[in-house]
């Protein structure tokens, strides 16, 4: 009986043991198709080879540094963080006792001595290592001794990423080349490339265990958040460094010389970059100077208290181009009607010359010259004549004396033998003629203001190059008269470059002006026809920092060329936004983002839209402040 019932319970216990292990494969199998966060970051496949690994589908190396130089300098590792290539890095410092080293250092000083004495006796050179070992071996010793210093291991350890084989070799040959112009030596982690990389991910890990021994202050200079090179204590904001978000603040007049170039298309931001370093600028003193051929500097002009010269046929506003600088250098006094005469022939030519002058665009070579070799050497003798007529000679004592006009030397020319009545009608348009009166009377501007701003808009075409020629020069006068921090900012540069005797006169401003203690910004959206200028690519290398802002797809090419740009800032370069470009100063370079407050940007915008909706809030405002009742008198009372 027993046993019967036995039998009939073991197929009840045989379905419920198959019925639980169903349950549990099925639970197995469920939680083999949940997701965890590791299967999102982990990668599809890693693979190790002797020289590199492969992660996914991307490749990757691994090396150490093992070479060091005798000193090493701060920052010496920000250019390898500051490259624009994707890479991890790591940094391992171990402290030790001090007083092991100490002990260490007695031996290794032991040592060297007993070397350097046994080669004496063995009649050897002596040894400038063994020397300076020694040196650096005690002095280390006496800093140790008195806390000065503490001794550490030192490990680095970085991983580079390449899409291809040529990529990696690319990648590889330019991080080593960086490392090896300081005399720092790294090599591949060979056949340990699978610890190299968990040296490098973010566990802590020390797999590599390659160290060198270092110093408190050599371990200082490996700080590795110094990529910041242009920022400053002295200078001003020019925007935000995209490389680390840390500012780029500097001082242009620190460099070789203060001149500056702005290359942007249509709507880059050229202008609002320009406006916002002189606004900044002018906080710290700096004069300014601008020549305005689109009236795009007034707003900004009228909110600081600027002066605001507007250049017209109808305006009653006159530049003497015969004007001399009332200069204190006795030297510079001595050469002051040398040097406005050599001036007053390139503007002359331009004036006399027009069209002939203008520069073929194949081969930067005049079409035809303006003047002939006979009629340069009688206006050279006519201009001597006229300043002459005045009372004025290379005496700097006669300097003082009203400088003539362009009416006397057309005077002088019409009654001079030779050529010169000839040139006196092709001058005639500017006496009595068309573009009579504004260039051809005395200066009636003498302008003392930190901001001086020249509108040349409402200028003829034909007029508009001579104007700002003259209007350089009358800057340049006054330049040299006192020797201010001054920034002088040539917008639509193209425009002079159009011309040779106008481009060799802006060339000869970007040369000189740094004995003066003045700065030229040129500003240009016609890249090509810029560069295309033997002058123009002269101004660019005068030129110690460069704003590079979003390009033409044609402008690249020659930007890359001119600049030496890498793959990437090529590539980049045509697609920056807004505000955005590259930043280079002397031999430091960033992606920089220009940034502003909202009251800097309701100065300086030159948005139509943003322009326009100022405009309403401000007549809003002046109506909600009449219906009140209250004018600005009363609120100031």
């Amino acid at each position: 009986m027993a046993l019967g019932k036995k039998q009939k319970e073991d197929p009840v216990a045989a379905a419920q043991a198959q019925a639980q292990r169903e349950q549990q494969e099925v639970q197995a199998a469920f939680q083999k198709g949940i997701t965890a966060l590791r299967d999102f970051i982990a990668p599809a496949s890693l693979e190790f080879e002797s020289a590199q690994f492969k992660i996914g589908t991307r490749l990757g190396r691994t090396y150490y540094v093992y070479g060091y130089p005798r000193q090493i300098f701060t920052g010496w590792l920000s250019s390898m963080i500051n490259l624009d290539e994707v890479l991890d890095l790591s940094i391992f410092i171990y402290p030790v006792e001090s007083q092991v080293v100490l002990e260490n250092l007695r031996k290794k000083v032991g040592q060297l001595e007993a070397g350097i004495q046994i080669d004496a006796e063995k009649g050897k050179v002596r040894d400038p290592g063994k020397q300076s070992a020694i040196q650096d071996a005690e002095e280390l010793r006496d800093k140790l001794q008195v806390g000065e210093e503490r001794f550490f291991r030192f490990g680095l350890y970085f991983t580079i990423y390449a899409s291809s084989d040529e990529e990696m070799e690319f990648v590889s040959h330019k991080v080593e080349s960086v490392l090896g112009q300081q005399l720092v030596y790294s090599k591949p982690a060979s056949a340990q490339q699978e610890q190299g990389l968990n040296s490098t991910i973010p566990q802590f890990t020390d797999q590599l265990q390659i160290r060198r021994n270092m110093n408190t202050g050599a371990i200082s200079t490996s700080f590795p958040f110094t990529s910041a090179d242009l920022t400053q204590d002295n200078g001003i904001l020019y925007g935000i460094n995209m490389h680390n978000s840390g500012l780029v603040i500097f001082d242009r007049f620190s460099l070789e010389n203060g001149n500056s170039v702005v290359f942007a298309k249509s709507g880059a931001g050229k202008s609002f970059t320009v406006k916002l370093e002189a606004l900044r600028s002018m906080m710290f003193g700096t004069e300014v100077f601008i020549i305005d051929p689109e009236n795009e500097y007034q707003r900004m002009a009228d909110a600081v208290g600027g002066a605001y010269v507007r250049l017209s046929l109808n305006s009653s506003t006159r530049i003497n181009p015969f004007d001399l600088p009332q200069v204190t250098d006795d030297e510079e006094a001595d050469n002051a009607l040398r040097s406005n005469l050599i001036t007053l022939h390139g503007l002359l030519r331009l004036m006399m010359g027009g069209a002939q002058a203008q520069m073929a665009n194949s081969g930067n070579q005049m079409i035809a010259p303006a003047l002939s070799p006979v009629e340069e050497s009688d206006l050279d003798a006519a201009l001597i004549e006229t300043y002459a007529k005045a009372g004025i000679t290379n005496d700097p004592l006669t300097h003082r004396s009203p400088a003539p006009t362009i009416n006397d030397l057309y005077d002088t020319l019409l009654h001079m033998g030779g050529t010169g009545p000839q040139l006196a009608q092709r001058l005639r348009k500017y006496t009595t003629g068309t573009f009579a009166g504004i260039f051809s009377q005395q200066s009636n501007i003498d302008i003392n203001n930190p901001l001086v701003v020249f509108n040349i808009r409402d200028l003829e075409d034909e007029l508009r190059p001579v104007a700002m020629y003259i209007v350089l020069n009358f800057i340049w006068n006054k330049t040299k008269s006192d020797k201010k921090k001054r920034i002088l900012v040539v917008d639509e540069a193209w425009q002079l470059m159009k011309y040779e005797d106008s481009a060799n006169f802006l060339f000869s401003l970007a040369k000189r002006a740094r004995k003066y203690n003045l700065g030229i910004t040129t500003i240009t959206q016609d890249v090509e026809d810029f560069m295309g200028s033997r002058m123009g690519r002269a101004i660019v290398a005068n030129a110690s920092m460069q704003i590079l802002l979003k390009q033409s797809s044609s402008a690249v090419d020659v930007l890359a060329n001119t600049f030496k740009l890498t793959s990437e800032e090529k590539k980049r370069l045509s697609q920056f936004p807004v505000g955005q470009g590259l930043f280079f100063a002397g031999s430091n370079h960033v992606h920089i983002q220009v940034v502003a407050s909202p009251t800097e940007t309701s100065l300086i915008t030159t948005n139509p839209e943003e322009v326009k909706r100022m405009e309403q809030q401000g007549q809003q405002a002046q109506v909600d402040l009449n219906q009140t009742g209250y004018n600005d008198t009363v609120q100031i009372q």
